[in-house]
């Protein structure tokens, strides 16, 4: 497949013009185009360009508002609430960013809780941020029903990620960011689009059979990793993100691929000053980070993403041309791509 590369600015410009094209304000546009140019440069392509679309067509049918403005309140010092109205769920977040690293730095804590908007994409792009700012920072979100616990024919939970994200001193932050199910239903999505078979232990089809047909399990449900525990932590995320926000439990939840309601879906964001506990923390988890990298050969979750960023600051990213050309059909003409 051909692919136009563009630089990590006329990607978001594209992005903006398109989804601005399709109701949003100019702020949820923004908002959408960075999150997704952010998850594409660290090579997450499956929430990245591609996911956009999925915007775009949530935009149309209405799944999201894209004139919301979100409403947010301070019910305590540290505490950040925000009502998404039915909008994209990054624009209350970008809104009381710069507030919320305040809040930490000051007080040690702060929260960020969000009900009433559309799913987030990459969760790991919240934490992330904040561990741009020198903080620690812990994210969870859910979303309509897609994983059945074991012993369980229908879907109870959303795929419920957990981003955890730590800076070090090597200028590559920490960045854990997974799903409570075996995989993330987008992966499961795209296999059955491309007709390719999805590993064993991945999913179950409608009649709660485990299936190796992606089709199949895109009208079932996922599977929880490992079991009981990866439900449980399913479970810890929903209480975090829809418990504490007031958003829909993932059984509440409308589609978030069909219909025109939103799916009213939750988000908490924990950030936490790293400083208030000796000044030499991102030094030690460095050192650590290094140790285990060169002398143990652990992975380092966080590494390989940003390294894809850096270069794609340098080159720009290659986009698939039919995922350009989708974007670019919905966006007043702009400034020419690299083909």
């Amino acid at each position: 497949m051909s692919a136009v590369v563009l630089s990590l600015e006329e990607a978001r410009r594209l992005c903006e013009r398109a989804a601005i094209r399709y109701g949003a304000t100019a702020e949820t546009a923004s908002s959408l185009a960075a999150s997704v140019v952010a998850a594409e440069a660290e090579g997450q392509a499956t929430v990245g360009l591609a996911h956009f679309i999925d915007y775009l067509d949530a935009l149309e049918a209405g799944r999201i508002d894209g004139r919301a403005t979100p409403a947010i309140t301070r019910p305590l010092p540290a505490i950040f609430h925000s009502d998404a109205m039915g909008g994209a769920a990054h624009t209350g977040f970008d809104r009381v960013f710069d507030d919320l690293v305040a809040a930490a730095r000051t007080l040690g804590v702060a929260v960020f809780a969000q009900r009433n908007a559309y799913t987030c994409g990459a969760l790991g792009y919240f934490a992330g941020r904040l561990a741009g700012r020198g903080l620690v920072a812990l994210a969870a979100t859910n979303g309509p029903a897609l994983i059945a616990p074991a012993g369980a024919a229908k879907p109870v939970y959303c795929t419920n990620p957990l981003a955890f994200a730590a800076p070090s001193s090597s200028g590559r932050a920490l960045l854990i960011d997974q799903s409570s199910s075996a995989t993330a239903f987008v992966n499961v999505r795209l296999a059955a689009r491309e007709g390719r078979p999805i590993p064993e232990g991945w999913a179950i089809d409608a009649d709660g059979r485990p299936t190796t047909d992606a089709a199949a399990a895109v009208k079932g449900a996922l599977l929880a990793f490992g079991g009981s525990r990866g439900a449980n932590i399913a479970l810890m995320v929903e209480v975090l993100a829809a418990g504490l926000s007031g958003a829909n439990w993932s059984l509440d939840a409308p589609p978030f691929t069909s219909g025109s309601e939103s799916p009213g879906t939750g988000l908490f964001v924990l950030a936490i000053e790293a400083s208030a506990f000796g000044p030499d923390f991102a030094q030690r988890l460095g050192n650590q980070l290094e140790r285990l990298a060169t002398g143990y050969g652990v992975h380092v979750p966080g590494a390989a993403k940003a390294a894809a960023r850096e270069r794609a600051e340098r080159v720009g990213i290659a986009v698939p041309r039919e995922i350009h050309d989708r974007i670019a059909a919905a966006a007043p003409a702009g400034p020419s791509a690299q083909p």
